[in-house]
Order: C-alpha cells, then sequence, then structure tokens
C-alpha cells in the first residue's frame, strides 16, 4: 500500500484485483461517484460534494471501498477529505475498463433480461418418462 503525508492507503498498482474493481463498481453508488470522477477528468473532488443520499457513515463505508479496491486516491484536508480518481493508473493496469463502464453507465439504463427457459412439457399419464 502506498500513501502520500494525508493521503488514505491505496493498494499498489500491481495489488488491484480486477474482482475487488468489479465488485466495487457494481453498486450504483459507487459507480455513479466514479462516473462523476471520469467527468471531472482528474480534478480533486470534495466528498461531501457528492449527492449520494446515503447517511455519512454509508459514505465512508462507499470511499474505502473504492480506496481499496485501487479506484481512488483519498486526503485529509483538516476541512474535510478529497477524492480523485486514479485514472491514469487505472488505465494502465485495466486499459480501457473504465471507458467501458462509462459507456454502459451511459448507454442508458434499460435492464439486461436473460432468455426465458423452455418451460418443461407435462408426460402423460401413462408414460413413466423411462426409455
Amino acid at each position: 500500500m502506498s500513501s502520500m503525508p494525508g493521503e488514505f492507503p491505496v493498494p499498489e498498482l500491481a495489488e488491484v484485483d480486477l474482482g475487488a474493481v468489479l465488485s466495487a463498481l457494481a453498486d450504483p453508488h459507487r459507480r455513479e461517484v466514479v462516473l462523476q470522477l471520469l467527468r471531472e477528468d482528474g480534478e480533486e473532488r470534495a466528498c461531501a460534494s457528492f449527492p449520494l443520499p446515503i447517511a455519512k457513515s454509508t459514505r465512508t463505508h462507499h470511499w474505502r471501498v473504492l480506496r481499496e479496491a485501487g479506484l481512488v486516491r483519498q486526503r485529509d484536508a483538516g476541512n474535510g477529505t478529497f477524492v480523485r480518481l486514479r485514472r491514469d493508473e487505472f488505465d494502465a493496469r485495466f486499459p480501457g475498463l473504465l471507458d467501458v463502464v462509462a459507456g454502459i453507465s451511459t448507454a442508458g439504463s434499460a435492464p439486461v433480461r436473460r432468455a426465458a427457459r423452455p418451460v418443461p412439457r407435462p408426460r402423460s399419464a401413462g408414460t413413466s418418462g423411462r426409455a
């Protein structure tokens, strides 16, 4: 884990696990934070400025998940906590993944539906189903 003074620890690039990243991005609140940070193009932003309709303790949990997944850097500035996306570092480890996530998220919110399973036929009364 690496960090600068005032920065919360984050995993080294080689330690970032794709499973943890995908798990972090599975939550709609965390995904929205990442999308907003993508739009800011590397700018640092106050954590309190995100309009998340959740309790402060839940926000803290979400920041930790994003940080531990390697997606963001977070620092305490005394008057608030600030966050920025690790875009360049992240793209070096998983090229294009954030662009794909952004593309999927902005393409619309239509749910992906699974194909319907075939309905089993009822067996006729005179057969046991054995050949």
